[in-house]
């Protein structure tokens, strides 16, 4: 398989791009937007054997994390910066017509992008793991901690109220929640891509986000676009799994409010269901971006 690795200049930084093989036919690329914010690409790499069909997969290190780390900036770490940073990456890679993947905060980004700037040739979105809200997200995660013991529950509540995030029992908490619904520790069986050691954003997402899941006091908290969903005019394709951090409340608020969705459920997934479930979630993909080509 092809692999083609660069750099965009972008605000006198780097921003580091990955394709995974080349399109053919009438088959359109699929640009892919991780997590975090902070995340890097690291994780999509699973998802190479998409290109076995004939169709370019692209992934890329949002600035601020992995590839395209920035130390200190804060000022940067905030929604436009990303936005114009995807928007120059697809004039800078001529991608005229493509897919678009946005996972967690990259579904966020992705919502953002449909619904504030309405831009052409996006033939399909798959908003994975996602969510229109921050404040829907909150609610929920904090639903899903009462379910956890009193103890964490605990650790939890005082790190919230006193804004001590450093304490020991509400990291063990934290973690543990985290184990429950976002991901667990690769094991050495793992594919590469996942056991790679990688710069993460922390200030990126502490900046814009905050400092766990369910606590968003970031420039991202008052994220809010369960109104606007309804103005999404591409298919949308909306996948979560059964213990996800996206809930299924969360992808079903988006399933009913955009006019061409789909949703899809994985069993038994948490927050990355294309790791947990990859098999499936590339049939998935292949069948709705062979529809919506």
């Amino acid at each position: 398989m092809k692999i083609t690795e660069g750099y965009m200049p972008y605000l006198g930084y780097k921003t580091y791009y990955r394709i995974a093989g080349e399109c053919s036919g009438n088959k359109k690329p699929l640009i892919l937007l991780h997590g975090g914010p902070g995340s890097t690409h690291n994780y999509f790499e699973v998802l190479d054997q998409l290109a076995d069909e004939g169709r370019a997969i692209i992934s890329y290190d949002q600035l601020g994390c992995g590839n395209s780390y920035v130390e200190g900036h804060s000022e940067l770490w905030c929604s436009k910066t990303w936005m114009n940073e995807l928007i120059e990456l697809r004039k800078y890679l001529g991608l005229n017509e493509l897919h678009l993947l946005g996972q967690s905060w990259g579904g966020m980004l992705s919502i953002e992008y449909l619904c504030d700037h309405k831009p052409e040739g996006i033939k399909s979105v798959i908003l994975s793991s996602t969510h229109p809200s921050s404040k829907l997200w909150a609610q929920e995660q904090h639903r899903m901690i009462k379910f956890m013991s009193q103890e964490d529950q605990d650790a939890i509540a005082k790190a919230e109220a006193t804004g001590n995030f450093d304490d020991p029992a509400y990291l063990a908490a934290n973690e543990r929640f985290m184990l429950l619904h976002a991901a667990g520790v690769p094991k050495d069986t793992d594919p590469e891509c996942l056991r790679r050691p990688k710069k993460i954003g922390t200030d990126s997402y502490i900046t814009a986000w905050g400092p766990n899941e369910y606590t968003p006091i970031g420039n991202l908290s008052n994220y809010e676009y369960r109104d606007k969903l309804k103005n999404i005019k591409e298919p949308a394709l909306i996948i979560n799994g059964t213990n996800d951090l996206c809930t299924p409340l969360v992808a079903k608020t988006m399933y009913d409010s955009i006019p061409n969705s789909r949703w899809e459920l994985f069993d038994d997934c948490r927050h990355v269901c294309f790791v947990e479930d990859t098999d499936r979630y590339c049939r998935l993909l292949n069948e709705w971006m062979e529809q919506n080509d």
